[in-house]
């Protein structure tokens, strides 16, 4: 279990206020990340969670609550937000508070008082799986992980669907362990549709001794095995007519009786299912029980693939550079292409394609950079080489930020204290865009 401390955005471009308070979370135990900008923040907020955002109004690029409304249209799970301003106005509390801010604050304040409204407010938000079972930043998977916090302390059976490779045994650990904290009960996966026909009824239900040839001892099942715990069926939509009829009464009865006996033995577990395919057309085609499909769709949980849930893609691809570089001890970052290229990309095989290609590009590559090529190879079609250069929305921000600064710069002639003044931030700040966007002063004579 994960005991990663939470992890607070700033956004203050104030530096002597930014500093003060950086230092006085990280002796709370809180990590941070500190943006002198809305525009820096908010490339941020798209790829990386946080528990608690706390936001200045008046930055240099961009109103606060500005940023906060464009970030809510962008339809972005954002973590809940605390403003402070040294101009505060009552009108501008009520609005934030109804477009959904957490809280206003007005400089000078406490700064217990913040304090204590960001640990309330990682307390509530706080999820029993630990940050190690996080599911996603995308809003559907924080919504996934919700519904797991309401279906853990029920006995429903569970259905998950999804793509192939999209991580539904994921979301069945996940919920086992919600139910199971200190992991102590069983998690016991089956693939049904790796079993041959013959076996199945025997690897479920288990056999005993001289139940068949070569049946030389007994042997508990699946179902025997997960005792107390859960069994997690995946690709349930595989298993033949004839063995559905023996699951639908051993889900029904919570008994199962081994191949060769006589004797019922009962079990106690939670049932988690889960399919790639549509189990309504194989319900209407016959190739599915109806009575079956509706005893294992009580709780129906859907994975949307992962080009359905671009926000994460880069979250994902740096827990695996870190799960790499922990059993290597290799490190390895990506090149800002690289990035491009992963978010354009369709992902066919979704998360677990995902996984193997930075597992590859790990592995083979002799840099500790990757590269698309890296990454792709010769697999990346030039259509989605021509979308990587382009598609990101952390690529058009960059675009159009740059595209504006020199604008202004042209417009003044390149002078940095008017250009500065002109745009609304310090001539540090704009000396630091620069860089950032590989901005430079066009030669004289050019």
């Amino acid at each position: 279990m994960s005991t990663s401390p939470a992890r607070i955005c700033l956004i203050e471009d104030d530096e002597i206020m930014g500093e003060a308070l950086m230092e006085r979370f990280e002796m709370e135990g809180y990590a941070c990340d500190w943006f002198r900008t809305g525009q820096e923040a908010r490339l941020t907020l798209a790829s990386k969670r946080y528990q608690v955002a706390i936001s200045d109004i008046r930055l240099p690029d961009i109103n606060g609550q500005v940023l906060f409304e464009e970030l809510l249209a962008d339809g972005m799970a954002l973590p809940p937000f605390i403003f402070i301003t040294g101009f505060g106005a009552i009108d501008d509390a009520v609005r934030l508070l109804k477009l959904g801010a957490e809280d206003y604050l007005t400089k000078p304040f406490q700064v217990n008082v913040l304090l204590d409204k960001i640990r309330n407010l990682c307390q509530r938000g706080q999820t029993p799986l630990g940050e190690a079972f996080v599911l996603g930043i995308s809003s559907t998977m924080r919504e996934i992980e919700a519904m797991l916090a309401r279906v853990a302390t029920s006995s429903g059976t569970v259905l998950i669907t999804g793509e192939s490779g999209v991580g539904k045994e994921r979301v069945a650990r996940a919920l086992h362990d919600l139910r199971d904290p200190q992991d102590k009960r069983p998690f016991i996966a089956v693939n049904c549709g790796a079993l041959a026909e013959s076996l199945l009824e025997a690897e479920l239900f288990g056999y005993e001794k001289g139940a068949f040839t070569g049946a030389n001892r007994e042997k508990k099942g699946y179902f025997e095995q997960a005792h107390g715990g859960t069994l997690f069926l995946d690709e349930i939509g595989d298993m033949p007519l004839a063995m559905q009829v023996k699951l639908l009464r051993a889900i029904q009865e919570r008994t199962i009786v081994r191949v060769g006996g006589e004797k019922p033995i009962p079990v106690e577990i939670r049932l988690v299912c889960a399919t790639h395919q549509d189990l309504i057309k194989m319900v209407k085609r016959g190739e599915f029980r109806e009575d079956l499909y509706y005893r294992i769709h009580v709780i129906h949980i859907p994975v949307p693939p992962l080009r359905e849930r671009l926000e994460d893609i880069l979250w994902l691809a740096e827990r695996f550079l870190e799960e790499f570089a922990a059993e290597s001890r290799a490190q390895h970052s990506f090149h800002p292409a690289a990035t491009q290229a992963l978010v354009t990309f369709s992902w066919p095989g979704n998360v677990r394609e995902l996984r193997n290609c930075i597992e590859r590009a790990c592995i083979l590559s002799p840099n500790p950079v990757l590269t698309a090529k890296d990454l792709f190879g010769q697999a990346l079609s030039s259509n989605e080489q021509e979308e990587a250069t382009v598609g990101s929305l952390t690529h058009h921000l960059r675009t159009t930020e740059r595209h504006y600064i020199e604008q202004a710069l042209t417009a003044h002639q390149w002078r940095i204290k008017e250009t500065a003044a002109a745009l609304g931030i310090t001539r540090k700040n704009l000396w630091e865009k620069m860089k950032k966007l590989e901005i430079s002063a066009p030669e004289e004579g050019t």
